[in-house]
C-alpha cells in the first residue's frame, strides 16, 4: 500500500506486522525527524517504520507532535514544536497559513518548494511507473519568479462568527471550519474589498449565512474571477435559494459594480445539501455575465462556471509546452482528451489540420464552442461525454487514426478502456498533461508497457506556488 506521496508505508516496527493501533494511542506524544512530503504539502515521518503524516512541517524539521489518528501502518499527528528547524524551514508571510487549509507549504523557501516537487515527480515515475529515466529528459521545474497573487480564482465559503455576524476565508486544514481572511496573499488583491463588500451588504441587510447543518441561510460562497489580460472581474454571489428579499441583490450588484474593475455580477443558486460549491442556474445581476481573458493568441469569454486554469502565468508555459511537444506541422489530426472549455483544443486547432474535444461537462463543452467562434477556429469539433466513451466510439464508427493525442485528465487520471484506445490509434505523438504524478506514473506505465511507445520528456510546472502540487507535460513516441 502506497501512501499519498508515493512512500510505501511499512509494516510496523522491524517490519514484521506489528500495527499501529496496538502501539500508539490518540493524544500521545512523539517525536520524530520528517524526511518527506505528502501530495498535500504534509510532512512525512517515521517513528521506528511507522509512518506518519503530520500538517505545517517541513523536511528536516525535528518536531514533537500528538498523535490524533492511527491505521494500521500509518497515522496522523498534530505539530507541537519544532525543535530543530529546517534549513528551508521560513516565517509565513500570511498570518493564517499555518491554520488555513490552502497554503500548506509557506513555511518552505520557495527554491525548497522546487526541489522537493521536482523529486516527488521523479519518485513517483520511479517508484510507481516503474520507469527507467536513464535516457529521458527530465527538464528542471519551471518556477515563477514571484510565487503569490497568481490565482485568478477565489472560492470563498461564508458562514458566521462567534458573534453571529458573517464571515467568509478558507477552510481549515481537514475540516469546514472556516478560517476568516481578509487578503489571500496568492489571490489578487482585489478579492479582500470585494469580499468585505458583500459582508458589509449582509450585516446591513441582515442577510443570513447558510449552515451546513441545519441547510438554512441565504449566502454559501463568493467567487470572485479575474481577467488577468483584460483586468475584468466578476462577482459571483452562491445562495441557497433565489430571492434575499426584494431589491437586497439588486442594490448589492450595484454597489459591486462601482469597484473599477468589476464588469459583472451574477447570482449561482445551489439548493444542494452537499459540498459542491455551484448549482446548475446562473442569474445575471449587472453586466453581461462573463468575463475576457487571453493565453497566446486566444482569447476565452469565461462564465462562472468555465473551468480555467487559476494560475494564468504559468498555464501559458505549460500550454506552450504541450503545443511545443505535439510538434504540428499543420496536416495532423488531434484529439485533446478531458478539453474543459478548450482551452489547449484552441491552441492546438491553429497549428493543426483538425482537432476533436471531448469533455464530461456540457457547459464546458458550450463555452468551447463559443470560445471557437470568438477567435474564428473553424477545425475544431466538440463532443460531451466521458472520454472512455467518446473516443472508442468515433474511433470504432470511422476508423480514423490520431495523429496526435493530448490528454489533460483530472487528478484521478485515465480511465483503463481510454488509455487502450489511446494504443489502438497508433498516434505518433502522445502529449499527457497531468495535474497529479502518482496517477500519471501509472498511466504512463500502462502506455508504454508493451514497447510501442517510449518516454522522452517530461516537464515539471509550478502552477500552484505554496501547495505541495505539481503539474506536469509528458511525450511519449512511437517507437
Amino acid at each position: 500500500m502506497r501512501g499519498k506521496s508515493g512512500v510505501k508505508r511499512s509494516k510496523g516496527p522491524g517490519g514484521m506486522g506489528d500495527t499501529g493501533s496496538g502501539m500508539y494511542r490518540k493524544n500521545q506524544e512523539i517525536e520524530l525527524e520528517i524526511t518527506d512530503l505528502g501530495t498535500e504539502g504534509e510532512g512525512i515521518g517515521r517513528t521506528d517504520a511507522f509512518l506518519w503524516f503530520i500538517r505545517n512541517t517541513v523536511p528536516g524539521d525535528r518536531v514533537r507532535a500528538t498523535v490524533m489518528k492511527v491505521k494500521k501502518n500509518y497515522g496522523y499527528a498534530r505539530l507541537q514544536k519544532v525543535l530543530r528547524p529546517s534549513e528551508n524551514r521560513i516565517s509565513p508571510p500570511c498570518p493564517v497559513a499555518l491554520t488555513c487549509g490552502g497554503c500548506t507549504l509557506q513555511m518552505m523557501n520557495y527554491e525548497a518548494q522546487l526541489r522537493i516537487k521536482e523529486q516527488t515527480l521523479r519518485n513517483n515515475l520511479l517508484r510507481i511507473g516503474g520507469l527507467d529515466l536513464t535516457h529521458v529528459s527530465v527538464h528542471p521545474i519551471i518556477g515563477m519568479e514571484f510565487p503569490f497573487r497568481y490565482r485568478n480564482k477565489a472560492q470563498l465559503p461564508v458562514g458566521s462568527d462567534g458573534d453571529g455576524l458573517p464571515v467568509a476565508g478558507f477552510y481549515a486544514g481537514g475540516s469546514h471550519r472556516i478560517i476568516p481572511c481578509a487578503d489571500c496573499l496568492i489571490g489578487v488583491k482585489e478579492n479582500g474589498p470585494l469580499r468585505d463588500a458583500v459582508l458589509s451588504w449582509m450585516k446591513r441587510n441582515q442577510i443570513l449565512p447558510y449552515q451546513e447543518t441545519t441547510g438554512e441561510g441565504f449566502v454559501r460562497h463568493i467567487l470572485i474571477r479575474k481577467g488577468f489580460c483584460s483586468g475584468e472581474m466578476m462577482v459571483c454571489l452562491v445562495t441557497n435559494v433565489e430571492e434575499a428579499r426584494h431589491g437586497a441583490l439588486q442594490e448589492l450588484a450595484e454597489a459591486l459594480m462601482q469597484f473599477p474593475a468589476v464588469t459583472t455580477v451574477v447570482q449561482n443558486i445551489n439548493t444542494e445539501r452537499s459540498n459542491v460549491i455551484l448549482g446548475k442556474r446562473t442569474k445575471i445581476l449587472a453586466g453581461s455575465g462573463v468575463i475576457h481573458d487571453r493565453i497566446g493568441e486566444v482569447e476565452f469569454a469565461l462564465s462562472a462556471q468555465s473551468f480555467y486554469q487559476v494560475n494564468p502565468i504559468q498555464t501559458r508555459k505549460l500550454y506552450e509546452t504541450a503545443l511545443h511537444y505535439a510538434n504540428l506541422s499543420g496536416t495532423e489530426l488531434v484529439w485533446d482528451l478531458y478539453c474543459g472549455i478548450g482551452t489547449i483544443s484552441l491552441f492546438l486547432a491553429k497549428k493543426a489540420k483538425a482537432v476533436r474535444g471531448v469533455e464530461i461537462v456540457p457547459q464546458a463543452i458550450a463555452d468551447a464552442k463559443r470560445n471557437a467562434a470568438r477567435n474564428g477556429i473553424d477545425n475544431a469539433v466538440f463532443f460531451v461525454g466521458k472520454a472512455e466513451e467518446i473516443l472508442p466510439r468515433e474511433y470504432g464508427r470511422t476508423g480514423e487514426r490520431a495523429d496526435v493525442i493530448v490528454v489533460d485528465p483530472p487528478r484521478k487520471g485515465c480511465d483503463e478502456r481510454c488509455l487502450r484506445t489511446m494504443r489502438e490509434m497508433e498516434p505518433k505523438r502522445i502529449v499527457y498533461v497531468s495535474c497529479d504524478s502518482a496517477t500519471l506514473a501509472r498511466d504512463l506505465k500502462y502506455l508504454l508497457a508493451d514497447g510501442g511507445y517510449v518516454l522522452t520528456d517530461v516537464q515539471p510546472v509550478d502552477m500552484f506556488p505554496q501547495t505541495g502540487h505539481v503539474e506536469s507535460v509528458v511525450l511519449m513516441s512511437r517507437a
